[in-house]
């Protein structure tokens, strides 16, 4: 299992994600969609990967990138279509180095995660668990039947997740 140090280490490329992504962002960064949740996100998609065999490098992009072009905190149907794009331009401008496979990976992921869809693609879902493991923080609880992964349905990672998700950590 992933540790609490290694959750909290980035890449130099993943610290230039972070940046763009927080550049691109529109809304409160501390919002309910902000820069916090991006990090539960990470941590919990870097705490499911080992389980599920997921791409570890995509699922922490999908963490950062995924919500990064919200123009809304409520209803906001295409925000993982803008995601999947901007991930495209970074691909593009050199920022993201990524291969095809990878990329294609990535933008499935941000465009339809908020679909509540299953995919037979243990990184897709890892990266859509990490997500919707983090709706304590709206005041839901996870239900684990609209879950991707066993992994994610795990009663020790639902709670520790949920905690994470309330007490607003980013990190932990």
């Amino acid at each position: 299992m992933t540790n609490d140090r290694e959750v909290t280490r980035m890449s130099l490329e993943a610290k230039a994600i972070l940046r763009a992504a927080m550049n691109r962002f529109q809304l409160d960064r501390d919002g309910i969609h902000g820069v916090a949740h991006w990090g539960r996100v990470r941590a919990n998609g870097l705490r499911l990967a080992p389980l599920t065999g997921a791409n570890v490098r995509v699922v922490e992009l999908f963490a950062l990138i995924h919500d990064s072009c919200r123009i809304d905190d409520g209803p906001d149907a295409e925000h993982g279509l803008r995601a999947a794009g901007f991930a495209e331009d970074l691909a593009q401008r050199g920022i993201l180095r990524i291969g095809k496979t990878d990329l294609e990976l990535l933008t499935t992921a941000c465009q339809w995660h908020s679909h509540g869809a299953v995919l037979d693609n243990a990184t897709i879902n890892t990266c859509w668990d990490a997500d919707r493991l983090d709706l304590g923080r709206i005041g839901i609880r996870t239900d684990p039947d609209r879950l991707c992964t066993d992994a994610a349905r795990a009663p020790d990672i639902l709670r520790w997740a949920h905690e994470r998700s309330l007490s607003g950590a980013a990190r932990n």
